[in-house]
């Protein structure tokens, strides 16, 4: 076939203002581009990895040029139309950040002084970009102001004792914060106990991490995954559903097409649903290995072939609320924690260094280490009671309840 070029592109714009001890650090702008040249010819493409700026004609012709560059690639590159999406909100500049870095700091020293603080606060803007000859040209750009603190009380001995964050699309009037800050900071003196039945109240990205690596389907296909030959049964929870969502508004710099360049209808991707496996994901490369479905979930890769993955997943919420959910109970949120991997039986530990109570409205008071475990199956199985329908202090962000077994 004659030549094809393609691009894929990358231009992030990133401010920090920086505190250590109470007091600003320092002030640090980075300005990213990065892109990938790729020219398809009989059954090959060439690659050019370029970090900075270069003309697309020095580009591609490097991507061409140099036989070491090409890679077996016998698969027609995507056909596409103009599509734009911009999910930013709002301009933040470099003054604005500074001012409410200072804002925030203030009033964790001025409510808190028994703590020392250190954080960086972050504006982000990137926008993604992928074209070629076959009439793709997609870009999509999304900004975002982050916070993250971290604490440690003037009697601990401790590095540091605890951390929290967040991120938003357009600042408010500073309530978000001290919500969250109250919220772990409020308590941290009172000692409470750790209750006989134990429920996490967590952030939901490492376990989905985890339970994706599984539904990979080139994995599935040789017999490696926990989740082999388990395609159309009922493995998990009745309430528990798992899909790749382009759309979701509470992720970053979510591309909708992938590494091939390929758009799932709807910008969503079904794999687990009401405990079911759907499906396993994957790129052009293992759908024609192991005659699998081809499910448009390349990750990206700047510097060579596509993998499988690069997905966006989230867990489908309930329609109840984490106090709904909670149901007169009380939870635990992990502060500083550490995890096993999980062993041949699928088994997990995790060691809770320092957590708080709370009953889905307030902390009841900071809970002495302790230790519990967990399984892979039971995780989105049995112990699952489901992601909350609103976002709580803890994390202003999607969260799970998850029963565990303490040790």
């Amino acid at each position: 076939m004659a030549a094809i070029k393609e691009k894929h592109g990358t231009h992030c714009e990133v401010n920090t203002m920086s505190y250590e001890e109470n007091k600003p650090k320092a002030f640090e702008r980075l300005n990213l581009d990065e892109s990938s040249y790729r020219v398809y010819e009989d059954g090959k493409v060439g690659i050019f990895h370029c970090i900075g700026t270069v003309s697309d004609e020095e580009g591609y012709a490097k991507a061409q040029a140099d036989p070491e560059r090409a890679r077996p690639y016998p698969f027609s590159p995507e056909a596409g139309s103009t599509r734009v999406r911009d999910l930013s909100e709002t301009e933040f500049s470099a003054g604005e950040l500074m001012a409410l870095a200072e804002e925030y700091m203030k009033y964790l020293t001025d409510n808190y002084p028994q703590f020392t603080f250190s954080g960086k606060f972050t504006t982000t803007r990137q926008t993604d970009t992928f074209t070629n000859d076959l009439g793709a040209d997609y870009s999509n750009s999304d900004a975002s102001v982050g916070v993250g603190i971290m604490f440690k009380h003037k009697d601990s001995k401790n590095i540091m004792d605890g951390d929290f964050e967040f991120n938003m699309r357009t600042p408010d009037d500073g309530t978000k914060f001290r919500e969250m800050a109250d919220l772990y900071l409020g308590k941290w003196d009172t000692a409470a106990e750790i209750p006989e039945d134990v429920i996490l109240d967590m952030q939901y990205y490492g376990f989905a991490d985890s339970l994706v690596s599984e539904l990979d389907a080139e994995e599935m296909s040789l017999g490696n995954s926990r989740l082999s030959g388990k395609l159309g049964e009922k493995v998990f929870a009745d309430s528990f559903t798992l899909e790749h969502d382009a759309t979701d508004k509470e992720s970053w710099y979510t591309r909708f097409w992938d590494g091939e360049g390929c758009v799932i209808p709807g910008d969503k991707l079904l794999l687990i649903e009401n405990g079911v496996i759907k499906i396993g994901y994957s790129d052009k490369r293992v759908a024609d290995k192991y005659g699998v479905p081809h499910t448009k979930t390349a990750g990206r890769n700047f510097g060579d072939l596509t993998y499988p993955g690069g997905m966006n997943v989230r867990i489908r919420r309930s329609d109840k609320t984490i106090r709904e959910l909670l149901d007169g109970r009380c939870a635990v949120i992990p502060i500083d924690y550490t995890r096993s991997q999980l062993d041949q039986k699928g088994d997990m530990t995790i060691v809770i260094n320092s957590s708080l109570l709370w009953d889905g409205d307030k902390v009841i008071g900071r809970l002495p280490e302790f230790k519990v475990k967990t399984n892979f199956y039971d995780i989105f199985g049995k112990d699952f009671l489901g992601v909350g329908s609103d976002n709580p202090a803890t994390y202003h962000d999607k969260q799970m309840l998850l029963r565990v077994e303490r040790v």
